[in-house]
């Protein structure tokens, strides 16, 4: 698989679109702090974002998404002057046998739908790293279509309670997360961070060469080569991008997939080994002693005993 699907294999998303949001008339809700990742896409009429103490308020339009990564608390408004309401509250006393919130009276003027996603794994930190607070993607943007596509399937989705709702709407909020962050890369393709090194030609090309030969035995001077570069070029731009010198970030991302194997496979230590790159099994459980304190045995027994 490519990087990005590597990652995203092992944490394990967990999305959950919520509910939709009709509201007539002015209105502005606070939202207290979160954990993960939150999401807004604007399916009619006009609204402002801003994270309390972090960003300015930013319009967004009919067709932006918009992605909130720093679990600040942060409002929602038809204008940053209207007096602020707790934004849970108001969903909760709102919140319809459908699954629609609706606030205000008369015919809707604004709609939103919303969701949440929650990572399983410790590799969000690489994920997330270095993102900006908020992520906007305007809809006439063109890296946009993707997401537009989407919106018009989350507003049928949610404009009525349907069979296979929960299914869909999980699926549906991975597309946009994926989408939003691709669009994020076209337009910041000099982003730091890890993700910012996937925009990268050669160093996004090194990585993906990782990811698709894992166990393969990678010299530095071989990747350089394939990518153009000179070695010395090669690792401080790499480390530069990705924060880690090329051979430790192939150690780290071995140990992760052994780590998830160990986890929730039933390989023994020897296959695991193999599979990540390792010949002997006591250089594998040493390095992996190495990065997370204990043997491969010790954490597969203790990872057991805790699900």
């Amino acid at each position: 698989m490519d990087p990005l699907s590597d990652v995203f294999s092992l944490l394990r998303v967990k999305s959950v679109l919520s509910a939709r949001f009709e509201a007539s008339g002015p209105w502005a809700l606070r939202f207290a702090a979160y954990r993960h990742v939150k999401f807004v896409g604007v399916v009619k009429g006009e609204r402002w974002v801003w994270i309390e103490g972090v960003t300015e308020p930013t319009k967004m339009k009919e067709g932006d998404f918009c992605l909130l990564t720093d679990g600040s608390p942060y409002c929602f408004a038809s204008d940053p002057g209207v007096a602020r309401q707790d934004g849970e509250q108001v969903f909760a006393s709102h919140l319809g046998a459908d699954g629609i919130v609706r606030y205000g009276r008369g015919e809707a003027c604004a709609i939103s739908v919303g969701g949440i996603f929650q990572f399983d794994g410790d590799m969000s930190a690489l994920l997330l790293n270095l993102l900006p607070p908020l992520v906007l993607v305007c809809a006439d943007s063109p890296d946009a279509r993707s997401l537009s596509a989407a919106l018009e399937m989350i507003r049928a989705e949610t404009e009525s309670v349907r069979p296979g709702a929960a299914a869909m709407r999980g699926s549906l909020a991975n597309i946009v997360l994926v989408n939003i962050l691709r669009a994020h890369l076209a337009a910041n393709p000099r982003s730091a961070g890890w993700l910012g090194a996937l925009a990268d030609p050669r160093i996004g090309s090194a990585l993906r060469m990782v990811h698709e030969a894992i166990a393969r035995r990678w010299k530095v001077e071989e990747l350089a080569s394939k990518v153009g570069m000179s070695r010395t070029a090669f690792i401080d731009r790499f480390k530069d991008l990705v924060g880690l010198p090329p051979l430790e970030y192939l150690i780290r991302w071995r140990m992760t997939i052994a780590r998830d194997a160990l986890r929730t496979g039933h390989d023994n230590l020897s296959s695991i080994a193999a599979a990540v790159g390792y010949a002997s099994e006591t250089t594998f459980s040493s390095t992996f002693k190495r990065m997370f304190g204990q043997s491969p045995s010790r954490y597969r027994s203790e990872a057991r005993t805790k699900v």
